[in-house]
């Protein structure tokens, strides 16, 4: 059987980009064959997933800060800044934020907001890249899917304080007739604020259909969401009510603008509709749109045996 040795792969190493070249000894013969470019790089996945937490450094990127996913196809860079909507806008790619060149391992970005910046690039494995931004010795690390085997319940549930501060309000919409009676039978609406304190939440107990604008928030509290050992598709969410009490609840997310709340101490399961979506992440200056930029959070860890039936994420 002939020998083949593989001494420069541009699957598995860092060094594969531009205008490297792969030796291959075939029969003791060497072969120089031109390796892969950046540009041909970031076109091997549809999306690049941002992993916030995972980042380093001392500054920051904007555009990757407000970013779940990006993507690079032709030229024009795309991004999933919101979670409303993911999987369906832009085809899946989400939103065009602005263009982009290569050259070398350096990527060039002039985004329609935050301008142009150089990254360095590096390859880690076959899904992995690295986006390194020198002047602010920042780094970025994103994994590559395609859309077809893209894990859109772990993104929306790894990033499930975004999700529940992209509306207005959640309005509850559905109690099933199991279940004990308990205080939060009378909540009806709930919001989540952003924009200072990610930790705080509102109550009404207006009726259902009540305009925005004319909602009466009864209760300002702190809510925490919780991470379930062994479970990435399952969170615990908790509302403090100082008279009466906590209310806990597994939390999960049936589509973009349903959750679903079930209440173990009464065995009741509510669903929550989002109303008055908030489009983050897009413009500072636009219309119903907020500035804000993700940042690392690190949930506390609960150790809880699920109560709730699994649900996948529906994306439309």
């Amino acid at each position: 059987m002939k020998a083949l040795k593989l001494l420069f792969g541009f699957a598995l190493t860092a060094t594969l980009l531009t205008s490297c070249v792969a030796e291959v000894i075939v029969d003791d013969v060497v072969i120089d064959e031109p390796g892969i470019t950046l540009a041909e790089l970031l076109d091997t996945h549809e999306l690049w997933y941002v992993n916030i937490n995972q980042t380093t450094g001392n500054g920051e990127v904007p555009f990757l800060q407000k970013a779940f996913t990006v993507s690079f196809r032709f030229g024009t860079m795309y991004a999933n800044n919101n979670l409303v909507g993911f999987g369906s806008q832009g085809g899946g790619f989400g939103i065009d934020v602005g263009y982009y060149g290569t050259y070398g391992t350096v990527l060039e970005v002039t985004h329609d907001i935050d301008g142009y910046w150089e990254l360095e690039v590096d390859q880690l494995s076959s899904n992995r890249l690295r986006f390194y931004h020198r002047p602010s010795n920042t780094s970025y690390y994103l994994t590559g899917y395609q859309r077809s085997n893209f894990d859109y319940d772990f993104v929306f549930y790894d990033n499930i304080h975004y999700f529940l501060q992209e509306y207005e309000a959640w309005e509850k919409t559905y109690a099933s007739e199991e279940g004990a009676i308990n205080e939060f039978d009378a909540e009806n609406y709930l919001q989540f604020l952003a924009g200072g304190n990610d930790s705080e939440f509102r109550s009404s107990e207006d009726a259902n259909g009540t305009p925005l604008s004319n909602l009466l928030w009864d209760y300002t509290g702190i809510y925490t969401v919780y991470d379930v050992a062994g479970d990435p598709y399952l969170k615990t969410l908790t509302l403090d009510y100082d008279y009466l009490g906590n209310d806990y609840f597994e939390l999960i997310v049936i589509d973009d603008r349903t959750i679903e709340l079930f209440h173990p101490d009464s065995g009741t399961t509510y669903e929550l509709t989002g109303r008055g979506y908030i489009e983050y992440l897009r413009s500072p200056t636009g219309k119903g749109t907020i500035e804000k930029k993700r940042k690392k959070v690190e949930n506390k860890t609960m150790k809880i045996e699920r109560k709730s039936e699994r649900k996948k994420v529906k994306i439309s």
